[in-house]
Formats: structure tokens, C-alpha cells, sequence
């Protein structure tokens, strides 16, 4: 749940004050992840490897956020008087900001952690160590004194450790990644790590297990023009002029370049010398004759990013969350673009999903469809679940991935199991996947990130293809979910000709909906208004059944997120089983009726709640505010109608921004609310 970022020039002349800025803003675009504390370490000069004379790395940590680091790292350099127009032509540094799992917010808890005074190595984590406590007693007999509450720390102090004890033992080659395969053997847990030393001056390793990690690749021809790059299809040792970069997420690399490698579980990347050696971690080769293992290398390709830097930046709005929840219906549209058939004269609409076109006759075949997902994910799922079990004619259950987890639910091997994750890298939808893939199930995918553990290691699986999301409030990737989840269920469904005439309406409803999302934008600034009229508000009811189940619990969730208000979405059925207690003239209750088959019983839910002087919104489709508003009583939202299962893209919308414009009245970041982050690596 922290961000880990990295930059090493390799023969390219970059001043003190530039390899900072690039630090800086790579902390910045992974600043969702984590935003409590950071820091950053860079060399202090150029030392000599060949005398003996490397000074230690300098370390740079804060509490707050990276613009706290920023202005301490600043005040820090004058008070030691560093020369910011340094020049370095070879450089390694290395940045973090962290959402804290082990120990405060704190200086001392900040990354990089360090393995002595003496900074010999340096780690910058994002995950979590779970043995952490078995190792630190180990070095606590060995000497070393443990400053921080952190589980990171024992992994710098582990590495200072095995390369002492390689030296003492003889083995005077031994390599910085040889440190490091040998620290992963007795790490237990989830991490993404990146170690800088002042035993391997201009050199950085990074491994991972669970967490994810990318390595870019920027490399320059050997004309005379310093801005003159070459396109890199493979890692290469030429010795070329290269900026290389480590990052938690590609978000901060497009801007650098666009050649990446995804690093996959069980490697070790070596940076050393312009070249990106990778190694295959083998837990079952440890130690011969004293020395320490040299695996072998792997080659891997480079792939390209398909992202452009305008989709990280804000562009004309205030916030991120904002602006994603403006976008939708361009992510919608793209979504949907080349998936959907519109038939014709002689073929019968209907929806192509690429990658599931092999195993839609064992998804068919199925049991069972089990959608697994944590919060915004699974309630997208849950929204799905009525359609995909009228289409597909199966049973479908939802699975809480923790919960799976913890109760060790049955899976079959005659199941499919969905697995629904924004960033493909979700800890407990991960652990839940593994789950599944020991009990033989169908494991399907559906991911708004290619190259994610998810998309790699489920069996098949749909992108969603919503753009980059970077406020932690998910938005636009919660409508793109639900609409591929639509979109299965009518390829599920494909082969039945008694729903032919359902199947083609949902897909007219399909390409509508941008246009209807467009449509029910235009309630901005009325929800603007509701927000001022709740803005002190403590609590808030938010009541739906059937499809809009989902989106009563989606709407809470988002009003508590960002606005830090309590809400909680219930089943209206539910109702008189213990809710309706809170019933009174001052607590607002939002009713989500629009148009469906649960209409008339949402119609009795109003009823009733007036009766007991609710304090009574009403979201209902356009033209029906007569039919909702009990005497003209409730304050009424109106929203477009669509098809019924499409339904809860449209309106989750307005709860999107209600929840944006409360949290902004009430003065809170939106794009960074309390103890949240957006992707959860940890459990």
C-alpha cells in the first residue's frame, strides 16, 4: 500500500537539483498509494570506488505528505550546504512514500530504512513482512540496534548481515544481487523492494513477491543530441548513455518513457553498469561450499505503455476524482469500443470479448460462478450478479475475498471464479485467486490493469479499458466494471434463443449509455446544492434493492470515503428489520427508485418512511417525481432511464458527486482521505 520509485543515469550528466525533481514527482504520481510520510536517498558526492572512498548516502525523511519532504529535503540541503548544481554522470537514487501498516506516521518509521549510521544498505518497501518478528530477534543477538517500529527495517539490517558474514567468510565478489536473492530467502510475506548501497555505488536492485513492480527503459542513440532516444525492444549491456527507472505503478514512468517491464513474482532485477540484469529467485538453491548462489540470468522483452501523460494530469479540473468522474462517458465508450456487434440484416447483435472466447463453453458448463472482490469490486459484481444469473441460467454467489479467506469456503473445480480488482494487485483478491487456483476452479479476470498479478495469472479475463484512475474513490472504473460484467453475462448467454430479444435490447441500452451518463452529469450542480444542505450532517441512509442494491451500498461507501461522513447503504427489504429504529424527522435518508421491477416495492418503502416523518430523498426516473414525492414532501433527483441492469451505472453518478462536492464543502482532500489508499497491497 506504499509507493516505491527509483531513478539511476547511467553516463548522462544530471545535476543534484534535477535527479531530486525526478524523485520528487515520481513520488507524486504514486502519491494514492500512500501519503503519511516519504523520503528519498541520493549520493552525497562522487566517491571514488577504486581509493575506498564512497561517503554514505544521504537520506531524506518526513512526516506528511511529499510536499512536506519536499520543503525539508530543501531546508536540509541549505543547512548542509549541497551544492544543487552538482553534476553527476552516473547517479542511483531511490524514494518512497508510505501508508503506514507497521508503526505511526513518523520520521523514523519513513522509508528508506537503513541498516546502520553508516547507511551501508538502504531499503524502500511496499508490502508487508510477516516474519518480520522471528528476524529482528535473530539480529538483536547479532548487535544491531532496531531505531524504527517498522517491519522494513529488518530487511536492510539482513542484508548488512549476509554481506559481513560473505566477507568474513572470503567470498570478496560477491554481488550486490547475490546480497539480496539471499535476503529473499528469508523474507516471508508480500514486498516490492529496492535496495540502494555504498558497498555497490551507481548500482540498485529490486525484487518482488506479491506486490507490484515495473522497470522502465530510456536509452540514448550515440548521436550528438542528448534528447535523442532510440526505440529499446530488449534489455541491453551496449554501455549506451540510459536512464533507468523503478516504480510501483507505470503512472510514474510515462512521462520518462514508454518501454516497460512488468517485473513478475520471484525476480531480481540488477541495475549495474546501463544494464538491467534479470535473475529468477529459486528458493531451493542456498549456499555452496561458503559462497553464495550466482543464478542465471533471464531475458526478458520490453513492452510499450499505451497511456499518454494527459491522462495523469488534472487538465482543467480541481481534483482527480473530479475529473474521472467527468470522464465516464468517454471510459465507457472506450470500454465498450470493438466489443459490441451491431448485427444486421443476417447476424443477430451481440458482444465479443477476446479474451474469454476460448472457455465460454466451460464457463457454461459451470456450477457455479463465484464473483470474488473487495469493496468498490465487489459491489460492481454485485450489481452484475442478478443479470449474469438471468442470462446464463447458473447460480452465481458473491464472495467477500478476506471472508473467503478466513471461512476457507468451498471452490470446485467445476466453479468459475471472477475475480474483480481495479489495479489487478488487491492482497486479499490475490490470495483468494491463489485459493482458487489450488482447488482446480476456472479463474477469470477483470482488471482495469494489463500486466497486473491478476491479469497474469487468472486463466482469462476482460480489461476494462477505463483509463488511468488515480483518485483513491474509485469512480469510473466501478461503471466500466459493472458494463464488462454485462457484457459476460450476454457472451455467457450468447447461445440461448429464448433471451434473444433481451440480450438485444441490453446491447442498444449499451450504447446509449454514454450518452445517458453525459445526461445525468448535468445534475452537478443540484448535487452540489444537496451537499450544502448536509454538509453538517452526521449520517446517512441510503436504501435500494434488486440491481440498485449495489448501488446503495456503492453511494454510502463513497460519502464515507471521501466526506468522512457516516453512511450505510441497506436493503431496502430489510427495512423493518432494525432500520427503520433510526427513522426520524432529522437523519437524511436517500431512496433509490427508479423504474424496474422492484419500483412498486421501493413506492411502500417511501410510504412507510414518511409515515414515520422521514427526512426523505428520492432518486426516481425523469417524469416519475409525482409518483415518489408523498405530497410533495421529498426532495426529488431525476435520472434518465435505461435498461434495468444498466440501470446502476447511471445512477451511482449523482452519489459520485455528492460525495465529491461534500467532501470539497467540507474542506477534506478528496484525491487523499484519511488512512485510505487506493491500491490495497497489504491485508
Amino acid at each position: 500500500m506504499c509507493g516505491i520509485f527509483a531513478y539511476l543515469n547511467f553516463h548522462v550528466e544530471k545535476d543534484r537539483r534535477y535527479i531530486l525533481e525526478v524523485l520528487f514527482n515520481g513520488l507524486r504520481r504514486l502519491e494514492y498509494r500512500g501519503y503519511d510520510s516519504a523520503g528519498i536517498s541520493i549520493d552525497s558526492s562522487c566517491g571514488s570506488l577504486s581509493s575506498g572512498n564512497i561517503p554514505p548516502p544521504l537520506v531524506f525523511r518526513q512526516e506528511g505528505n511529499i510536499d512536506s519532504l519536499v520543503k525539508s529535503v530543501y531546508n536540509e540541503v541549505s543547512v548542509l550546504d549541497l551544492n544543487l548544481e552538482q553534476s553527476f554522470s552516473t547517479h542511483a537514487g531511490i524514494a518512497h512514500t508510505r501508508w503506514a501498516t507497521h508503526g505511526e506516521p513518523s520520521r523514523r518509521n519513513s522509508h528508506p530504512q537503513t541498516s546502520d549510521l553508516g547507511n551501508e544498505f538502504l531499503v524502500v518497501h511496499n508490502g508487508v513482512i510477516t516474519n518480520y518478528e522471528v528476524l529482528k530477534e535473530t539480529l538483536l543477538r547479532h548487535g544491531f540496534i532496531f531505531e524504527s517500529d517498522t517491519d522494513t527495517e529488518v530487511i536492510p539490517k539482513l542484508a548488512k548481515f549476509i554481506f559481513d558474514n560473505s566477507k568474513e567468510e572470503g567470498d570478496k565478489s560477491v554481488t550486490f544481487s547475490q546480497v539480496v536473492i539471499e535476503v529473499m530467502r528469508h523474507l516471508e510475506g508480500a514486498y516490492a523492494l529496492i535496495f540502494k548501497s555504498r558497498h555497490y555505488p551507481n548500482e540498485l536492485v529490486a525484487c518482488k513477491r506479491g506486490s507490484p513492480l515495473v522497470l522502465g527503459v530510456k536509452e540514448l542513440t550515440d548521436e550528438s543530441r542528448a534528447t535523442s532516444f532510440k526505440e529499446v525492444k530488449f534489455l541491453t549491456s551496449n554501455g549506451q548513455p540510459k536512464e533507468l527507472f523503478l516504480s510501483s505503478d507505470p503512472n510514474a514512468l510515462v512521462e520518462h518513457t514508454k518501454k516497460v517491464l512488468m517485473v513478475e513474482d520471484g525476480e531480481v532485477v540488477h541495475l549495474k553498469d546501463g544494464s538491467a540484469s534479470i535473475f529468477k529467485f529459486d528458493n531451493t538453491k542456498s549456499k555452496s561450499g561458503g559462497t553464495l548462489t550466482r543464478p542465471a540470468s533471464v531475458e526478458r522483452a520490453l513492452s510499450v505503455l499505451e497511456m499518454e501523460v494527459e491522462q495523469i494530469n488534472k487538465g482543467k479540473y480541481e481534483h482527480y476524482m473530479q475529473k474521472e468522474i467527468h470522464e465516464q462517458p468517454e471510459s465507457l465508450t472506450t470500454t465498450m469500443r470493438g466489443r459490441l456487434l451491431r448485427g444486421g440484416s443476417c447476424k443477430a447483435k451481440g458482444v465479443l470479448l477476446g479474451g474469454l472466447k476460448d472457455y465460454l463453453k466451460k464457463i457454461r458448463r459451470s456450477r457455479r460462478i463465484v464473483f470474488i472482490g473487495c469493496g468498490t469490486s465487489y459491489n460492481a459484481a454485485l450489481a452484475a450478479r442478478p443479470i449474469v444469473e438471468e442470462l446464463s441460467g447458473i447460480h452465481v454467489t458473491m464472495e467477500i475475498a478476506s471472508d473467503l479467506l478466513d471461512r476457507q469456503g468451498p471452490i470446485y473445480r467445476e466453479d468459475t471464479a471472477v475475480f474483480v480488482s481495479q489495479s489487478g494487485e488487491t492482497a486479499d483478491t490475490l490470495q483468494a485467486l491463489e485459493y482458487a487456483l489450488e482447488n482446480d476452479a476456472l479463474c477469470v479476470g477483470i482488471t482495469n490493469t494489463v500486466g497486473s498479478a491478476i491479469a497474469r495469472n487468472t486463466h482469462c479475463g476482460v480489461h476494462i479499458n477505463a483509463g488511468c484512475e488515480i483518485g483513491v474513490a474509485s469512480t469510473k472504473a466501478y461503471t466500466s466494471q459493472i458494463v464488462v460484467m454485462a457484457m459476460l453475462a450476454l457472451a455467457i448467454g450468447d447461445d440461448t434463443i429464448s433471451s434473444r430479444a433481451r440480450r438485444e435490447a441490453i446491447i442498444d441500452g449499451l450504447y446509449d449509455l454514454p450518452s445517458k451518463v453525459k445526461e445525468v452529469l448535468k445534475l452537478d450542480q443540484e448535487m452540489k446544492d444537496l451537499a450544502q444542505l448536509l454538509i453538517n450532517e452526521q449520517s446517512l441512509l441510503v436504501f435500494g434493492r434488486g440491481y440498485n442494491y449495489a448501488t446503495a451500498l456503492e453511494g454510502a461507501l463513497k460519502v464515507k470515503e471521501v466526506a468522512l461522513m457516516h453512511s450505510e447503504g441497506i436493503l431496502a427489504g430489510e427495512m423493518k428489520h432494525g432500520p427503520l429504529a433510526l427513522v426520524d424527522e432529522h437523519l437524511p435518508i436517500v431512496v433509490i427508485a427508479t423504474r424496474d421491477g422492484c419500483f412498486s416495492k421501493q413506492q411502500s418503502v417511501i410510504q412507510q418512511l414518511h409515515a414515520r416523518k422521514g427526512r426523505l430523498i428520492v432518486m426516481c426516473t425523469k417524469g416519475d417525481a409525482a409518483c415518489v414525492s408523498v405530497g410533495g414532501s421529498c426532495r426529488v433527483m431525476e435520472v434518465p432511464r435505461v435498461e434495468d441492469c444498466l440501470q446502476p451505472v447511471i445512477n451511482v453518478v449523482p452519489f459520485q458527486l455528492l460525495a465529491y462536492h461534500l467532501t470539497v464543502l467540507r474542506g477534506y482532500n478528496v484525491d487523499q482521505p484519511r488512512n485510505l489508499a487506493k491500491s490495497v497491497t497489504t491485508h
